[in-house]
């Protein structure tokens, strides 16, 4: 192979409408913001990287805009002339460098196997140890807050073949309120489709303790983070006959660690942005595999880019019990790709083109990227 390095750098910010608010605990969405970075090399290779979060800064201490200031002032000048073929090496000095940024250290990492598997002529999941499945199965999640609402776009997804998985927003109400909410869109769907639920930490440990019960009474298979501390949810842990999955506590090998030591989940999900890259979220699988806790692929409302890079880690795990909630894409309004996702009979076909497999629509995403790193709204 030609020696190369790393030219420049850039990164934008894209501004896309959402196809209806998305009501967590934290807070609600009406639109999402992708922090895009392209990696120019000598060999006229370019990866292409993305950086999301959920609802701003409301879910975590990353924002798309903290994102690109980090890489445009940090990032970046360390990069330009370095290897870009040596991914993890170059991860691994950029770690010393720069501290925590999980997400821009995502993106950067996604950019460069993007650009790794274009120069090799292999898709990524080749990189990360080759796909052992084609197609992932992907819930949808029903967060309007409105039961009427979210059972019409159940029974849409089901008739679409779309999605059978759904899971739901809850924690923003009263607890009874929402078991409610659950327990009529289950009895909607009934045995057509299965029924979860994402607490984003809203509840205390008393009020999950009385709650889960009744949760699990209405049909619903597995509740996340309903507890923001891992102790909690350890103490949770193997009272209900329902599964607890650990998400916002998971920030990493180092945590996946200490949450399987303690046996504190009976799931993980796993996220690529907040393990700190596609190597990272590997290691968190290899953890929970070897402590027998089972996977969830997981998703940061992701569009496009992290998305299908997601998909092929999660294409490349001997276990994924719980499929994906690799649905980012489809909250979005605009289509920034020459070819949309393939999205059918419950699935998402992995692309097998090299690197990411996916290429960005230039004109399209000008439209919609910001001037700056303000958003003014109304």
């Amino acid at each position: 192979m030609t020696a190369t390095t790393i030219e420049r750098i850039e990164t934008r910010l894209v501004d896309l409408p959402t196809i209806r608010p998305h009501k967590l605990s934290v807070a609600t969405m009406h639109g999402q913001t992708l922090m895009l970075v392209k990696v120019y090399c000598g060999d006229g290779v370019v990866g292409i990287g993305e950086g999301t979060t959920i609802a701003g800064m409301a879910y975590g201490p990353e924002s798309p805009e903290a994102m690109k200031l980090a890489i445009d002032a940090y990032f970046a000048p360390a990069m330009i002339g370095q290897d870009p073929t040596r991914v993890q090496a170059l991860m691994a000095h950029l770690g010393k460098l720069v501290k925590g940024n999980h997400f821009a250290k995502s993106a950067l990492e996604t950019a460069l196997l993007d650009a790794q598997g274009k120069r090799l002529g292999v898709p990524v999941s080749e990189l990360l140890g080759g796909r052992r499945r084609e197609r992932l199965p992907v819930a949808w999640t029903l967060a309007s807050g409105d039961t009427a609402k979210d059972i019409a776009e159940a029974e849409s997804m089901l008739e679409l073949r779309r999605h059978n998985v759904f899971k739901l927003k809850i924690g923003a109400r009263e607890p009874r309120t929402d078991i409610r909410h659950v327990a009529e869109i289950k009895k909607a769907v009934g045995e057509r489709a299965a029924v979860r639920v994402d607490v984003n930490m809203a509840w205390s440990e008393t009020q999950a303790a009385s709650a889960i019960p009744a949760l699990a009474d209405a049909g619903c298979e597995l509740v996340e983070q309903p507890v923001a501390s891992a102790a909690a949810l350890t103490r949770l842990m193997r009272r209900f006959p329902v599964a607890l999955m650990a998400d916002e506590i998971l920030q990493g090998p180092e945590s996946a660690f200490g949450i399987a030591k303690n046996a504190g989940a009976d799931v993980f999900a796993v996220k690529i942005e907040q393990s700190g890259g596609l190597f990272a979220a590997q290691r968190v699988a290899a953890i929970a595999d070897a402590a027998g806790i089972e996977l969830y692929g997981g998703t940061m409302l992701e569009g496009a880019f992290s998305t299908v890079a997601s998909a092929h880690l999660f294409a490349s795990f001997a276990n994924l019990q719980w499929g994906t909630e690799l649905f980012g894409p489809l909250l979005i309004t605009e289509e920034i790709l020459t070819e949309p996702l393939d999205y059918r009979d419950f699935a998402l076909t992995v692309p097998n083109r090299p690197g990411l497999g996916i290429e960005l629509d230039e004109a399209r995403v000008k439209r919609f990227t910001r001037d700056g790193l303000m958003k003014v709204t109304r």
